[in-house]
C-alpha cells in the first residue's frame, strides 16, 4: 500500500486518513466531500465534512467547463469558512478525480494549503475511522482572498501554437486524460461539439495512475515509467484536457 509522502516530489499534496483523524478538531482545518451528489454525502461522510460538489470546477452563471469568477469563488470559500489561513482537504469516491479537480481550482485562485485525501472515501473507511450523518458546525466567519494564477491554465492560442496536424513541438507533450471512446469519437461527448482528439496528443486516460482496489495514486517510481512510456517527461512542456 502506498503512503503520502512515498516518493513524490510533492507529497505535501496528499495526506492520509490518520492525519485527518487527528485534525477532526482544528478549526484552522476544513475538510470537503467532492462526491457527485449530495446523497452520496447523506448516506455518510467524514465527521465535519461540508458536501461540495465539482461544480467548483465551472461557472454557476454560464454552467461552462470555466472556473469560476473570483468573485464567486471568493463566497464560496468563504461560505465554507475557508479562509487565507485555512488548511483544506478535499476527497471523493472517485479514485481523487473531483476532489483533485477541486485541489487544482484552490492552487489556481492560489491557496496553496490543500490537501487531497490520498484513497478517499475508500481509505477513511478501510482505516476503521468514525463515519457521520449530520451536518458540519456553522462556517467561521473569515476572508479568503483569490489570487489568480492564469500560468496554470492553457488558452486555445496557446494550444494551437504548441501542436499542429503533424504533433506537438518536441518541447512539448499534449496529453488527453479522457476515455477511449472520447478519444477514438466512438462514443458520444455531450459536453463537445466535435468528436475526436487535438492532433499529436497522447492518450493515457487517468484512472490508469490510480489504484483501481485501494483508490489510491499509484507508488511514485510506477506512474513515472507510465508516464514516460507515453512520452510525457519532466523536460518538455505538458497540456492535458
Amino acid at each position: 500500500m502506498t503512503t503520502a509522502s512515498e516518493g513524490y516530489a510533492h507529497p505535501e499534496y496528499l495526506t492520509d486518513a490518520a492525519w485527518v483523524a487527528a485534525h477532526l478538531d482544528d478549526p484552522n482545518v476544513v475538510i470537503l466531500d467532492c462526491a457527485n451528489t449530495a446523497d452520496a454525502w447523506q448516506r455518510g461522510h467524514i465527521p465535519g465534512a461540508a458536501h461540495v460538489a465539482d461544480n467548483w470546477a465551472k461557472n454557476p452563471d454560464t454552467q461552462r467547463q470555466h472556473v469560476m469568477t473570483p468573485d464567486q469563488f471568493k463566497a464560496m470559500a468563504e461560505g465554507y469558512g475557508i479562509g487565507d489561513d485555512t488548511t483544506v482537504v478535499t476527497y471523493d469516491h472517485a479514485q481523487g478525480l473531483t476532489a483533485a479537480r477541486i485541489w487544482w481550482v484552490f492552487n489556481y485562485y492560489g491557496h496553496t494549503d490543500v490537501k487531497v485525501l490520498n484513497g478517499g472515501w475508500r481509505a477513511w473507511v478501510n482505516a476503521g475511522q468514525p463515519v457521520d450523518f449530520g451536518r458540519p458546525k456553522a462556517p467561521a466567519s473569515v476572508t479568503f482572498t483569490p489570487r489568480a494564477d492564469d500560468s496554470l491554465i492553457a488558452t486555445g492560442d496557446e494550444l494551437k501554437e504548441a501542436c499542429s496536424l503533424d504533433g506537438a513541438r518536441d518541447d512539448v507533450v499534449v496529453w488527453d486524460v479522457r476515455s477511449d471512446g472520447e478519444w477514438d469519437g466512438s462514443a458520444p461527448n455531450y459536453s463537445n461539439a466535435r468528436q475526436g482528439h487535438v492532433p499529436g496528443a497522447v492518450h493515457l486516460e487517468w484512472f490508469h495512475l490510480m489504484d483501481r482496489n485501494t483508490h489510491e495514486f499509484k507508488p511514485a517510481a510506477e506512474i513515472r515509467q507510465i508516464l514516460t512510456e507515453h512520452g510525457i517527461t519532466p523536460d518538455k512542456t505538458a497540456y492535458s484536457y
